[in-house]
Formats: structure tokens, sequence, C-alpha cells
């Protein structure tokens, strides 16, 4: 899939009255294999991400025959059927998602230092490289959600 900024989107999608789901390590993990799965798939690219502990933000490209919404149901459906399986947690995600079109490279590198800062700006880490649920993410997990 080639970047074109027309299938570009910034998109948030937040847990049930911000429940933080993803404070939870296993469900943290869970939902970056998620995103790798689907990303193997060929359903959509990732060019940036970060799951913070009640929503996420991603940087995505759904596949030329998959919409944006489509795209996001097999993201959120896909996690929530299978941390449904073991935590017995039934309503994980608000009903929709929020999502603007990327308009050009600047607005693109704006919408990835945004991502990156997120756990900073929340007080996770210090430095984005050290928060494991990011794409900025120095260790090797992130990078295989997260290449381009």
């Amino acid at each position: 899939m080639a970047l074109g900024f027309d299938w570009l989107f910034f998109v948030t999608t937040v847990c049930e009255r911000r429940k933080p789901v993803f404070r939870n390590h296993d469900a943290a993990n869970l939902m970056m294999e998620t995103l790798c799965r689907y990303q193997k798939e060929d359903k959509f690219l990732l060019h940036a991400f970060v799951i913070m502990p009640d929503h996420l933000h991603l940087l995505i490209v759904p596949q030329e025959t998959i919409s944006l919404e489509k795209a996001m149901q097999f993201i959120k459906g896909g996690f929530s059927f299978r941390y449904g399986k073991v935590s017995k947690v039934a309503n994980i995600w608000q009903r929709s998602f929020t999502h603007e079109r990327i308009k050009d490279e600047a607005d693109l590198q704006c919408r990835r230092r945004y991502i990156e800062n997120n756990p900073i700006r929340a007080r996770l880490v210090n430095d984005p490289a050290a928060y494991p649920y990011s794409s900025a993410y120095s260790g090797s997990a992130a990078a295989n959600a997260g290449s381009e």
C-alpha cells in the first residue's frame, strides 16, 4: 500500500466510560497483537499508533477495498472478541470513533508527534521511546505493528 493522503486518517477511539482497560499489560499486549495481526493480513497500514490506558490513537490507511469503518471494526471487534473470552467484559468501547483525514506531509508529522508524545503528556514516561505500547517504542514489538 502506498502512502496516499486521501486515505490516511488520524483516528481516536475511546474505551467505554474511559475505563483504563489498557492499564492492564495483558490487555495492552493483546491490542498490540490485534494491530499486528490485521496489518499482517493487509487490512490496513499503520503509520503510527499509541495505546493509552483508556483510548487509542492511530495513523491508519485502510486497504483499498476496506472502508475506514471496516478497518476499525477489525481492530475494535477483533480485540473485544479475544479480550472478552478471558476477561468476561462485554462492553469495552464507546460506540464510535473520531477521525480526520491527513491533509499533507506537515499534518502527518504533526499528528505523528502528537501520538508519540501522548504518553509524555499523560505522565506515563519521560521519553516516547520508553513507552512499550506505541510505534515510537524502541523495542521490537511496536516496530512490527507500526512499520511503514
